[in-house]
């Protein structure tokens, strides 16, 4: 068994190739990157140089594999966005379809392709959901991935499953997503919500934001710890349940900020702020998974904050900025 895996020096790469070293059960595995810019760090796995966008370094890359992880991507940079979402998906599945080697796809998704918080839904949000991407080109771009790979299916017979994440966090990334300073991480951007005197006192403070919906309600927002995403990832790898599925990884319940801030209030005495906003309230239904693969994510809206809140930086463990590319 020969898994390529693109995308490895990234946040879900790096945590998936650590937990695959240390898993008894993978033993063996053979592993290769495509790597354009960085190199996987701490882990045995043969590294192909080259472009995802380029034709003959992913057949090079692709040469004898059996298994494909694909979670590399591009964020909401126009000039890059084509080429390394869209044609990199390309070329990998058109070298994949006449490998006389290749057994399973498996592709990270997003819930951008079913539209985030930017639309109403009127219930859950299954595998089901219509493609609806909200405005730009990264949204776009999983709307793309996951009809190619649909339709590859479809043309070739090829074994494929996509695995849709929402905001996949990990160390103190929740806890920077809900700052009013400048290590932020993500969006909305809390302190252009607000009139500056107030950000600086909500920096000040502590105080933290409770996000309100399109409806004036406790918003409710999705996401994932990278942990529980990995654990798919391997549940998904080789399993022959999957083939043509799409599954969504997300924790059981997505976040309420309006518990959020309660807990909070209650574990770390932070104040909280009301943000009004034109989003919707959204929850990925991870049934599917939980049927299929047998697996149970680990972090609930708890475990995710305390971690969050807990977490300590090493002087080597600076904040790294994954994207854009």
């Amino acid at each position: 068994m020969l898994l390529l895996v693109t995308g490895a020096t990234g946040k879900v790469g790096t945590a998936l190739l650590a937990k695959i070293a240390a898993d008894p059960r993978w033993q063996g595995l053979r592993i290769r990157a495509l790597c354009h810019n960085r190199l996987p760090a701490g882990a045995e796995v043969e590294v192909v140089h080259g472009s995802i966008s380029n034709r003959e370094d992913v057949d090079r890359a692709m040469a004898g594999v059996s298994h494909v992880i694909h979670l590399a991507t591009c964020k909401e940079v126009p000039d890059l966005v084509m080429d390394v979402t869209v044609k990199g998906l390309f070329w990998l599945l058109e070298s994949f379809r006449v490998s006389p080697s290749a057994r399973q796809f498996i592709l990270l998704g997003g819930d951008a392709a079913v539209g985030h918080f930017f639309y109403r839904q009127d219930g859950p949000v299954t595998e089901a959901a219509a493609h609806q991407a909200y405005p730009g080109c990264y949204a776009l771009s999983k709307v793309l991935e996951e009809v190619m790979l649909t339709q590859f299916a479809l043309q070739y017979g090829l074994n494929v499953c996509c695995l849709r994440a929402p905001w996949i966090m990990e160390k103190d990334d929740f806890r920077c997503t809900l700052s009013f300073g400048d290590d932020l991480f993500g969006g909305p951007d809390w302190k252009t919500l607000v009139a500056p005197e107030i950000a600086e006192q909500c920096r000040n403070a502590g105080t933290v934001p409770l996000l309100l919906d399109a409806d004036s309600r406790p918003m409710k927002r999705n996401f994932v710890h990278v942990d529980d995403l990995t654990d798919a990832l391997l549940l998904a790898l080789d399993n022959p349940v999957t083939g043509g599925k799409t599954y969504n990884i997300a924790m059981d319940e997505p976040v309420d900020y309006g518990a959020l801030a309660a807990h909070l209030a209650r574990r770390r005495g932070l104040p909280s702020i009301q943000i009004a906003s034109d989003f919707h309230s959204t929850w990925l239904d991870n049934a599917r998974a939980r049927f299929d693969l047998g697996w149970r994510p680990k972090y609930d809206m708890a475990r995710l904050v305390d971690a969050a809140f807990a977490y300590q930086r090493a002087p080597d463990d600076p904040r790294k900025v994954w994207y854009p590319g």
